[in-house]
C-alpha cells in the first residue's frame, strides 16, 4: 500500500472538471451535511451543520443567541455553503460551494415544514430556519487524468 506522497504520478493524477449548477445542486442535496461560512468579527467562521436543498435553496436551523444564529439570521447576511465527498484514497469526488444570501424563513408554516424534513444532529431548540438563496454555485469533479493513447 502506498502512503499518499509516495503514490505514482499515473495513480495520483487528477484533473478538476467544473460542473453545471444544476449537477452540483444535485449533488449537494444528496450529502446529510456541509460547512456554511460566515462572517464573524469581519474574519471568516465556519460551522458544519445538516441541510436540506428545496428549489435550489439551502435551508439550514439554528438555536436561537448562538454565534451562527447571531451572524447568519439577519436579513442578507451574505455566507458561503460548502459540502463535499471525496475519498483521500482513490484522490476521487466532488465539492460544491454555493455563495449567496442568508434570510430566516419568516413564514409559520413554511418554518415548520422544514423544520419537521430538516431534524439537527446536535441538542437544542434549533427553533430558527434560515434559507440561503444561491447566487453563485461553483462545483468541481476530481477525475483520473485519462491515460496517453
Amino acid at each position: 500500500m502506498y502512503q499518499y506522497d509516495e503514490w505514482p504520478d499515473e495513480m495520483s493524477a487528477r484533473h478538476l472538471q467544473e460542473l453545471p449548477e444544476v449537477e452540483a445542486l444535485r449533488l449537494l442535496a444528496g450529502v446529510p451535511f456541509g460547512r456554511i461560512v460566515f462572517t464573524r468579527h469581519a474574519l471568516p467562521a465556519v460551522r458544519p451543520v445538516n441541510h436540506l436543498v428545496v428549489d435550489g435553496q439551502i435551508v439550514i436551523r439554528s438555536t436561537p443567541g448562538t454565534i451562527l444564529s447571531t451572524h447568519v439570521q439577519p436579513a442578507e447576511a451574505v455566507v458561503a455553503f460548502e459540502a463535499d465527498e471525496l475519498d483521500g484514497h482513490q484522490r476521487l469526488g466532488w465539492s460544491v460551494i454555493v455563495t449567496g444570501m442568508a434570510r430566516p424563513v419568516t413564514d409559520s408554516r413554511e418554518a415548520a415544514w422544514y423544520k419537521a424534513m430538516l431534524r439537527p444532529w446536535v441538542e437544542g431548540e434549533m427553533d430558527q430556519v434560515i434559507r440561503i438563496q444561491p447566487e453563485i454555485v461553483t462545483g468541481f469533479m476530481l477525475v483520473p487524468v485519462a491515460a496517453p493513447a
